[in-house]
């Protein structure tokens, strides 16, 4: 009869083979990290970079001529305006009664020079006859001229309770927009309170701030560069029109003007643009700061190359305010990893997922 031993040692021994090929059946499979990327283009070279505010070179307030509660408003920020249009409208009430108390005033004006005058006539008669004194006459010449000034007086004022009336409606003088409503309907104003703010959008301008360290880097008409936030390809030249005089009593900062040499359409007013005074004859490439790590190898970047995270030795030739300049290492349209550089090793799967551009994060 065979030893139990060696049939118990075969049990056990597949046993543990059935075990581990289940174990090895079941294994979950590694995910696939999902990276961020920006594909590597190019920007204004290097240079003192200010970020900026994309304004009309023409803005105003306007307001009405007369006080009054306004009773409509009929245009919203961000409106389109023509020449002459009506923005918002006064009770016309008591302006109504004022041209009635005018038209009335006039009335009585004429009447009471048109008894002054008879009178007078009526004197210059008798004064030749002798019937009545010169004094007499003298009197009622004096009545005569102060009559034809009341009636004057009446006249004119009877014209600016017209103008008035008609200062009732506020109305733009040029086609522009509206960049702020300050008063709405039911608000009672004054005469020359500001109502809306308006910008004439034909001529448009980049508003930055430079601190008095970097002020003499700059004068009138020289030539800048001037790319929008939104979207960095678009890429117009400018020249600096106007320094303020005096720093701002708050930030401490001038005022720089900057105007536009033929914006395309997409650059809207209230916009943020990028403003790169210095040497603008070359466009580097330009990757996020975040994109740039060092192990200890001097810098590089992390690129996607047929699905697997790839690093790349890269020189920089500027950090920048708004990213980094590459000098030499990389080519333009190469997808960068953007994000969570650290956990990424050579030749890793990845699935690149495109950053979020500045319109699609607001």
């Amino acid at each position: 009869m065979p030893s139990a031993t060696p049939i118990r040692l075969l049990a056990t021994l597949s046993a543990i083979a059935l075990l581990a090929g289940c174990g090895a059946s079941d294994t979950p499979p590694v995910a696939t990290p999902t990276v961020m990327v920006q594909t590597a283009s190019r920007a204004p070279a290097g240079g003192s970079v200010y970020s900026g505010e994309i304004r009309a070179r023409y803005e105003f307030d306007v307001a009405f001529r007369v006080g009054g509660k306004i009773a409509a408003r009929l245009v919203d920020a961000g409106a389109q305006v023509k020449a002459g249009q009506a923005l918002a409208q006064l009770d016309p009430a008591d302006l109504e009664l004022n041209a009635s108390s005018a038209r009335a005033q006039l009335a009585a004006a004429e009447s009471d020079f048109a008894t002054a005058r008879a009178e007078r006539e009526r004197y210059a008669g008798l004064v030749k006859q002798k019937f009545v004194s010169s004094t007499a006459f003298e009197a009622k010449d004096n009545a005569f001229n102060s009559s034809r000034a009341r009636l004057a007086q009446a006249q004119a004022q009877t014209k600016i309770s017209g103008n008035q009336a008609a200062y009732g409606t506020l109305s733009s003088d040029k086609p522009a927009i509206v960049t702020a409503v300050l008063a709405d309907a039911g608000q009672v104003v004054s005469a020359g309170q500001a109502v809306m703010r308006l910008a004439r959008p034909e001529e448009k301008e980049v508003s930055i701030a430079v601190p008095e360290s970097r002020l003499a880097a700059l004068k009138p008409g020289q030539s800048v560069t001037v790319n929008l936030w939104a979207d960095p390809k678009i890429i117009v030249q400018g020249k600096v029109r106007e320094i303020a005089p005096a720093a701002d009593a708050t930030t401490r900062t001038f005022l720089v003007r900057i105007n536009l040499s033929n914006p395309p359409p997409e650059i809207q007013l209230g916009m943020t643009a990028r403003v790169v005074i210095g040497d603008n004859s070359a466009t580097p490439l330009l990757v996020p700061l975040t994109a740039v790590s060092d192990r200890g190898q001097g810098p590089q970047l992390w690129l996607v190359q047929d699905g697997k995270a790839t690093p790349r030795a890269v020189q920089i030739a500027q950090y920048r305010e708004d990213g980094a300049a590459i000098a030499s290492g990389l080519n333009d349209g190469e997808i960068v990893i953007i994000s969570g550089l650290n956990r990424l090793t050579a030749g890793m799967a990845v699935t690149p997922r495109p950053a979020a551009t500045p319109v699609q994060q607001r």
